[in-house]
């Protein structure tokens, strides 16, 4: 088989493969297709192994050549683009277009030079690291960074700089005056297979790191209750336990209050079950404007709702309920029924069960409701529960 045509072959199937799983992972997560975006960035820079190994067979060598050209530096730049979007961050496309139209012309410009000239090689190689390294500096910048992240950014470093040192080396082992004698050169078969290896590994990094997006948003759609955004039952009970847990080892209060909006079902009665929708999301609202940053809400089912407080007693969670009544009672919007809630509070005993402390603010809750709704009621303290047995 002719110098690089067998690397050719290996990065076109890689290249294939990269999209398609890309595409995989689009269908698969339905509500977020950003990883369409790095199947097309591996579609079009399969151009450019696909433009080399037609070369030699071809009366218009030099036409594969420059497709070669733009095809790879038209997948380098989206995959900027692609980045900047996956990481929120644009893509600023007038810039894309910008850098991918000097690429363009710097090729344009160097098009009749001969291919073994040094001066040739850096133009030709430096969009290709300007794109690496612009991939780079994107990942950089992204608000969530792990090591995935900081791993594949050196990754990008790594290629841009093996991009800036092909010149040298193609001068120094030479690369043929043409796109024919590059591709059946040795130099050919080191430089795609060297560039190969570091693209496929950028590419398993960010497929992972795709995928593993891809699984979180998943694990919160199910943890999320689609009608408010709160925590859904599971999702609550998912958030609180660590918390619960590292509380009670540092010997820290906790508060659990349990909320349920009165005479709801009237609501959906006499209004429809789409304002009935409209009165929960109002409330759900409501619980994220009264209540502190770092508490967990959710949201049990129906008209119940739960808040955990981490390092709060009794008292300043008595005052985060008394809160949120107030609130609901005052606060009406005009399109809205009046609505009100009967609440239960229980602080957490070190050694009990985070079921058994809801269990107590359940049963202050139905004393909530017994006593004329509207109120806030404290649950009995367990350690008084238990004397009570025994």
């Amino acid at each position: 088989m002719l110098g690089a045509s067998f690397a050719l072959i290996v990065n076109i199937m890689i290249a294939a493969l990269f999209a398609a799983s890309f595409i995989f992972v689009a269908l698969a997560n339905p509500a977020d297709r950003r990883a369409l975006w790095f199947a097309a960035s591996y579609l079009l820079g399969m151009v450019a192994p696909l433009s080399l190994f037609v070369t030699p067979f071809s009366p218009w060598p030099n036409f594969f050549g420059a497709l070669n050209y733009v095809g790879f530096c038209a997948g380098l730049f989206l995959m900027t683009a692609s980045l900047a979007r996956f990481y929120g961050r644009g893509p600023r496309w007038s810039a894309v277009a910008a850098l991918y139209c000097a690429a363009l012309l710097s090729g344009a410009t160097i098009a009749e030079w001969p291919q073994d000239n040094l001066a040739f090689n850096l133009v030709y190689q430096t969009p290709y690291a300007l794109a690496s390294a612009c991939c780079g500096w994107i990942i950089l910048l992204a608000s969530r960074r792990g090591q995935l992240e900081i791993t594949l950014a050196g990754l990008y470093g790594l290629i841009a700089a093996h991009f800036l040192a092909k010149p040298f080396f193609a001068t120094a082992f030479g690369v043929g005056r043409t796109p024919s004698e590059y591709v059946a050169s040795s130099y050919a078969i080191a430089s795609q297979s060297a560039t190969g290896v570091l693209l496929i590994a950028a590419g398993l990094l960010t497929l992972l790191i795709v995928a593993q997006e891809a699984i979180a948003e998943a694990r919160r759609a199910a943890e999320t209750d689609q009608l408010t955004g709160l925590l859904n039952r599971r999702g609550f009970d998912v958030a609180c336990a660590p918390r619960l847990a590292s509380a009670q080892a540092g010997r820290d209060p906790t508060t659990v209050i349990l909320l349920d909006l009165d005479h709801f079902k009237r609501v959906n009665d006499r209004f429809g079950h789409a304002v009935g929708d409209e009165v929960l999301r109002y409330f759900a609202a409501l619980l994220r404007l009264t209540t502190p940053e770092d508490a967990l809400a959710g949201r049990m089912g129906g008209e119940e709702f739960v808040i955990f407080l981490a390092g709060a007693p009794i008292a300043q969670g008595r005052r985060v309920a008394e809160t949120i009544r107030q609130a609901a009672a005052l606060h009406a919007t005009p399109r809205l029924p009046p609505i009100t809630v009967s609440i239960g509070v229980a602080e957490i005993a070190a050694d009990e069960t985070f079921s058994h402390a809801m269990r107590r603010a359940d049963q202050a809750l139905y004393r909530a409701k017994t006593l004329g709704r509207d109120r806030v009621c404290i649950a009995r303290r367990a350690s008084a529960i238990r004397a009570e047995s025994r």
